[in-house]
């Protein structure tokens, strides 16, 4: 085999890059020449005068030298076979040292140099990837030389590996013998890597690792524990925050050790430390855990969004330099693992301690916050991670949030006109009683809608004209507040009395997947598993139709059935109404006329509630369709979907208006802002985005959930967000300042399906899997005092499986609030059974608690006079 890059042969002769010389059996002339013309060669060959080697020179070389490796060429020369030709005297081991060493150092100067000069012409990982091969062979040769001294001073390479009397000693004197010729010899760079590898070697020629990187797989696991020790053991006023990092640790080592194949590094891993991270990332775990090799890392989509993104943390400025600090001190021990992972994956905020009058960022503040929410990642936290509120998740955005408009839609001036003519015309006929408000006055303080600064244009959601229908809605709205029952708030530690009604659905088999009660409270729908609809008369009435009797139209009843979805449907929402108590029959009516439902065969469709027939079937989503729901003035509908959009829609147009993309998973649930101007969307990817319907774009995100988001509710203030997951937490957002204002938890196992404000925007129910129905208060506290919870049984009856059918309907009377204190109600815990469940923690904000027998609550809602109509399906 020629030299590499066609370098000097040992006899000092170019020699041919296509085949070995004449002469020699494994690629060397035969030895008859001295050490001078050997040493010759070798300095040709290494310390030429070259310029930069080329990529496709380079690959040449490498090539070469794997088709021909140095101990192919030198150890024949030591055991005395030169091929098959053995006619050839064999030369005596001593005489052909010189010549042999000469020889595998040349190819070994030679490669090492075209390695360094590699990294003018190639990239970085190219050239590490060169290095690396050098160094193996380096090893390799130094492994031959090593054999062929001992040969020479009398050892034999089985007395080297098995006889117990080689010792360290032995085996060090060795070791000199050669550093000594390469010094004689000036080969100052191989002398000075074989010394670097001799001094890191155990008396049986392995490597000992002096630092943790260089061990290979178990690295990782040795850095971990390195930097989870040292949190754990640190100050109370960095634990909390400084815990946030181990998340981030642990996933970015665990793709590490698949992506370079370390299978059972990586498998011990992550078995050995999943469990402290299960309960804020049960879902990332279960899609992580059959990661094992890098064709894994490259198709599982969760690993994909972690490696294709930096995880985003904040940490205080103290805490940060400490970190640091530590790990610097720690470098051999692993704390070089932790830094790179922190420099390559994450992306750390620092921000300064508050001073004493900022509340949020006060010493107190952040020891609160750890308490109480130390299990739960921060709202900026993540993948990709972003300023808090703010929908930019490019690393360099400004924290500046765009202004939103979130006061309430001007209505129309005639609208405006008639609605103030009526209600005059009432006060006229019907004076209201000493210390009560007249219609009129209710109307200017708290109904009427007029232009101002913080309300959106009209212009920018058109609206068609109002018709008398409208003024008959808005004069009853007016009544209807002025007569409401009142929930102001929480006074004095006790809660408000509410009153709930449960209806209860009886032989649904569990095939029921959702319901929705008409603003009227007089309809009730439910969607099943088995593709069609079934609507029922709260008041037992029968649903008539415009439509004159036929076969497809069959006699008035108590409860229609609307049929035409080709699979399960998941959603259904009835069109905005009011009750109108009035008997005159040139009234106009102000009842449900529509009713939208989506389904698993990618539709929605549009029912007449007068005719009981479908109007359109909408199509443009291309997977099932997970949620809709109506604008708060009708005419428009947002549906959400398996595709990972929703989309608006309006009743007058067969195709969307908008697609609002950008999560990272499905988008499982829709609603409106109170003034039709902005939508919520919730996912599994965990966050919720707030979009501004005029332009599309999104506004808004947050993040802090760690279960998938199941339903939203915003405040009719327009003021706040609730949002709710699968894993029973509620988390409360300042849609201005994009801040979360708090958690609340206390549902237990299936997680909370349904929550609605009151009128006031100061109470919150909801309804969920564990078979109760929920008061929360809203209000905050001050910052800087805890909100620890009291721990109970988890109640209900299990989680609620996808299911439709046939099914009937019953009404069960209100049952009174009893009036809990702040740490929850007792025999919460105890719905569902005699056995002791898994525990729950109950916040403070929880006002009650409402246990049904063994009923899921599918929906909960607040009607306009502050009264809880929630309904389930009995499931014994």
């Amino acid at each position: 085999m020629s030299g590499p890059s066609g370098g000097m042969g040992p006899s000092g002769q170019r020699s041919s890059s296509n085949g070995p010389p004449a002469g020699g059996g494994m690629g060397m002339p035969p030895i008859q020449q001295s050490g001078s013309g050997a040493q010759s060669g070798s300095g040709s060959s290494s310390g030429g005068g070259q310029s930069n080697i080329s990529q496709a020179n380079l690959n040449s070389i490498i090539a070469r030298m794997e088709s021909s490796t140095i101990k192919s060429s030198v150890v024949p020369l030591c055991t005395g076979d030169t091929g098959p030709d053995r006619s050839q005297p064999v030369p005596e081991p001593r005489a052909n040292l010189d010549a042999i060493f000469q020889f595998a150092i040349a190819r070994l100067e030679n490669l090492l140099d075209v390695l360094n000069r590699a990294g003018e012409t190639l990239t970085l990982m190219e050239t590490s990837q060169r290095i690396e091969y050098a160094t193996a062979k380096f090893r390799e040769a130094k492994d031959v030389l090593i054999r062929m001294t001992q040969r020479i001073t009398g050892h034999r390479t089985p007395q080297l590996k098995d006889s117990p009397s080689m010792t360290r000693a032995e085996l060090v004197d060795l070791t000199h013998m050669v550093i000594e010729y390469l010094s004689k010899k000036g080969y100052s760079r191989t002398e000075a890597t074989l010394r670097m590898e001799s001094a890191n070697q155990d008396a049986d020629g392995r490597p000992i690792y002096s630092r943790a990187e260089d061990s290979g797989g178990p690295k990782y696991a040795r850095a971990f524990t390195l930097i989870r020790n040292w949190i754990e053991g640190n100050l109370d006023i960095y634990k909390p925050e400084l815990r946030r990092l181990l998340w981030p640790i642990f996933v970015y080592s665990f793709l590490n050790l698949a992506s370079e194949h370390y299978l059972k590094d990586c498998e011990n891993f992550f078995n050995a430390h999943r469990e402290q991270f299960a309960r804020q990332h049960e879902e990332d775990l279960r899609a992580l855990g059959p990661i094992r090799l890098p064709e894994h890392v490259n198709s599982n989509d969760v690993a994909k969004i972690y490696r294709g993104s930096k995880y985003r943390v904040t940490l205080s400025t103290a805490a940060f330099f400490t970190m640091i600090q530590f790990l610097e001190s720690k470098d051999k021990e692993g704390g070089s693992v932790v830094l790179s992972i922190l420099q390559s994956f994450c992306n750390i905020i620092t921000v300064e301690r508050g001073p004493a009058g900022d509340a949020s960022n006060s010493l107190a503040a952040i020891l609160n916050r750890g308490k109480e929410e130390e299990d739960m990642p921060a709202e900026d936290e993540g993948i990709p991670g972003h300023n808090a509120g703010s929908a930019n998740t490019d690393r360099n955005a400004p924290a500046a949030l765009p202004k939103l408009k979130l006061g309430a839609l001007p209505m129309e001036p005639e609208l405006m006109e008639d609605v103030q003519a009526e209600l005059e015309e009432e006060d006229a006929k019907s004076p209201p009683a000493a210390g009560r408000n007249s219609l009129v006055q209710e109307y200017e303080r708290h109904i009427k809608r007029e232009e101002s600064e913080d309300a959106p244009n009209r212009n920018d959601l058109p609206l068609p004209p109002s018709l008398a229908r409208d003024v008959v809605m808005e004069v009853q709205k007016v009544k209807e507040n002025r007569d409401r029952f009142k929930i102001e708030a929480r006074t004095g530690g006790i809660g408000p009395a509410v009153s709930v009604v449960m209806f209860t659905f009886h032989n649904t088999y569990d095939t029921i997947n959702c319901l929705d009660f008409s603003q009227d409270n007089l309809l009730v729908a439910a969607g099943t598993s088995e593709s069609y609809i079934r609507v029922w008369s709260l008041e037992g009435k029968k649903l008539n139709s415009v439509l004159p009797p036929s076969p497809y139209n069959p006699p008035p009843s108590s409860s229609r059935s609307l049929v035409g979805h080709s699979g399960p449907v998941y959603a259904v929402s009835f069109s905005p109404s009011i009750v109108n108590p009035s008997t005159d029959s040139t009234s106009a009516p102000t009842g449900s006329k529509y009713l939208i439902s989506s389904s698993a065969d990618k539709t929605v469709r549009l029912w007449s509630l007068d005719t009981w027939t479908c109007l359109v079937a909408y199509k443009g989503h291309d997977h099932p369709v997970w949620d809709v729901t109506w604008g708060p003035f009708g005419h428009y509908f947002i549906t959400a979907s398996h595709d990972k959009t929703a989309r608006l829609w309006s009743t007058e147009h067969i195709s969307d208006l908008r697609m609002f993309v950008g999560h990272d998973k499905d988008v499982d649930t829709v609603c409106f802002h109170p003034n039709s101007a902005y939508i919520f969307t919730g996912s599994c990817d965990k966050s919720v985005r707030m979009w501004a319907i005029s332009t599309g774009n999104a506004v808004r995100l947050f993040t802090g959930h760690t279960g998938n988001i199941a339903t939203l509710a915003c405040s009719p203030d327009g003021k706040i967000l609730a949002s709710a997951d699968d894993g029973g937490t509620i988390i409360l957002w300042d849609l201005a300042s994009g801040r979360r204002l708090k958690r609340m938890r206390g549902h237990g196992k299936g997680g909370i399906w349904s929550i609605s404000w009151n009128v006031e925007s100061t109470v919150l129910v909801s309804g969920g899997a564990d078979g109760t129905v929920r008061i929360w208060d809203v209000v905050v506290p001050p910052d800087g005092q805890t909100s620890q919870g009291k721990v109970i049984g988890e109640g209900g009856s299990g989680a609620k499986i996808d299911g439709g059918g046939q099914a009937g309907v019953q009404a069960a009377t209100s049952s009174a609030a009893g009036v809990g204190g702040a740490g929850g109600v007792g025999g919460a815990g105890g719905v569902g059974g005699k056995k002791k469940g898994k525990e729950v923690v109950v916040t403070p904000d929880q006002i009650s608690a409402f246990p049904t027998k063994k009923s899921p609550v599918y929906k909960v809602r607040f009607t306009r006079q502050n009264l809880v109509v929630a309904g389930g399906a009995y499931m014994p």
